[in-house]
């Protein structure tokens, strides 16, 4: 693996500093609050269009899970695996298994997507594009049928001129552009922005990109893309400062993988100009909330399936192919996963039926319950902008991501302690760049099958380790 090290450019040290105070942390100091009147507005909907001068209006978390609890409860009795009296594999008949509470490591899958991929495997499994019997050309339908529902699902303005490409899942798909398609855009002096705080999925590609043009003798300069010290969100003045005439591309992150907050990189596009190409890391967005292309001036968008209610070992790459080459994964690319792709294909059907801004309210409003109550108890930390805990934060909240410490107990003893409680949460460091399992957290990340009364029982059982 590459060294995570940026490379220093002159106005700026490439190492982190104790106190940080440049950029969000994972570290004892949380990201900085910032004036509520000057931050941003990203809703369930996407992000406004600029600051705000007064204060966010947002719901009541309560009366909103309240609102929505009967469109909610016949959602979770979909699946399987959290619903029913057995409470799930391994539990006793009427009794309740321990709360799924790590849907940013992986979704569940309602019925409709296991029913999917089990009629595709005993009706027409085949390959794809090898064949020309019924079952094959249902097999290669299926797939040209799924980058279509891709683009459809995104909110693709240009479906005619983009393409999608099929991965094992999102730290694929940012290599698969870092290896097979960067290089060709990049020449001796150029430069890339990537951001050093989010999943090393989204940094470490890049610098292998960095060190496999060195070795052919091409040398490219990657820069960090800065933070803001108030809010923790991307930084577009100092991103604007950076980005000179030789910067050819920028990769971000659509909503942060251990703070949860949206990363408004709809101002990137603002900052770096028409000509750099964007490529957004959207894991922890697509299949949580809803996503519109049409709002986002990026080139590649890739995400992973199995985060979206789709089976493991899925994802996509999606190339608007306006800027730069044209995105020609390399290689030969053998056998698809056919059985992914039909699970995607019902995921993303069963996602817009259930209706994703649906799901975003939900899991926001739950998050928020879940750090107000947190900010509530002295001996836990939350992670991330302490402006957004309370349940009338005025500024955006989580969307579905909570991390927090206990100040006396280890994050991996925490782990254990909160299982024999009945909770499944991540302990440890969550993948997270420059970050060391001995700067782990606990991250609490919820979909639409999880329940207030979940989180109720989560936050009585920390406030008893007070």
């Amino acid at each position: 693996m590459a060294d995570p090290t940026p490379d220093p450019t002159p106005d700026r040290t490439p190492d982190r500093t104790p106190d940080r105070t440049n950029r969000p942390t994972a570290g004892p100091t949380n990201r900085p609050t910032t004036d509520p009147a000057t931050v941003p507005r990203t809703g369930p909907t996407g992000p406004a269009t600029g600051p705000t001068t007064a204060p966010v209006q947002v719901p009541d978390p309560r009366a909103e899970l309240a609102a929505l609890a009967a469109w909610q409860l016949p959602l979770r009795a979909q699946f399987p695996i959290v619903a029913g009296a057995d409470g799930g594999a391994g539990a006793p008949t009427g009794v309740p298994g321990p709360a799924y509470l790590d849907s940013a490591a992986t979704a569940q899958k309602p019925r409709a997507v296991l029913d999917a991929v089990h009629a595709y495997l005993t009706t027409s499994n085949a390959n794809s594009g090898r064949g020309s019997y019924p079952w094959a050309n249902a097999t290669t339908a299926l797939v040209a049928a799924t980058r279509d529902r891709v683009k459809r699902f995104l909110g693709d303005p240009d479906p005619e001129r983009s393409t999608v490409h099929f991965t094992s899942g999102a730290s694929e798909g940012l290599r698969t552009v870092a290896r097979d398609w960067l290089p060709d855009l990049l020449a001796d002096g150029d430069e890339i922005v990537v951001p050093y705080g989010d999943h090393r999925a989204n940094l470490v590609p890049w610098q292998e990109a960095r060190d496999l043009l060195a070795r052919q003798g091409v040398r490219i300069t990657v820069h960090e893309l800065p933070c803001q010290a108030g809010s923790g969100d991307y930084d577009p003045a100092a991103l604007g400062r950076i980005v000179g005439p030789r910067t050819r591309f920028v990769a971000a992150t659509h909503v942060h993988h251990v703070y949860g907050a949206d990363m408004n990189v709809h101002r990137i596009r603002e900052a770096v100009g028409p000509d750099v190409v964007i490529c957004l890391d959207a894991a922890q967005s697509v299949g949580h909330q809803p996503v519109s292309l049409a709002g986002l001036d990026v080139d590649f968008l890739v995400f992973s399936g199995h985060k979206a209610l789709a089976l493991p070992g899925t994802g996509a790459v999606w190339a608007r192919g306006r800027r730069g080459p044209a995105f020609r994964p390399g290689g030969w690319p053998g056998t698809p996963n056919t059985a992914g792709i039909a699970s995607l294909a019902a995921a993303l059907d069963w996602l817009a039926d259930a209706d994703v801004g649906r799901i975003s309210r939900w899991t926001t409003a739950l998050t928020a319950v879940l750090t107000d109550g947190l900010s509530r108890l002295p001996a836990y930390e939350v992670l991330g902008c302490t402006t957004s805990l309370a349940a009338d934060s005025p500024v955006q909240r989580r969307g579905s991501i909570a991390t927090f410490r206990h100040h006396g107990i280890g994050s991996q003893d925490l782990g254990f302690v909160l299982f024999s409680e009945g909770f499944m949460v991540r302990s440890d460091d969550h993948c997270q760049a420059g970050r060391s399992v001995r700067e782990g957290s606990v991250r609490v990340s919820l979909h639409v099958y999880n329940t207030l009364e979940e989180v109720e029982k989560l936050l009585e059982s920390l406030a008893k380790l007070q």
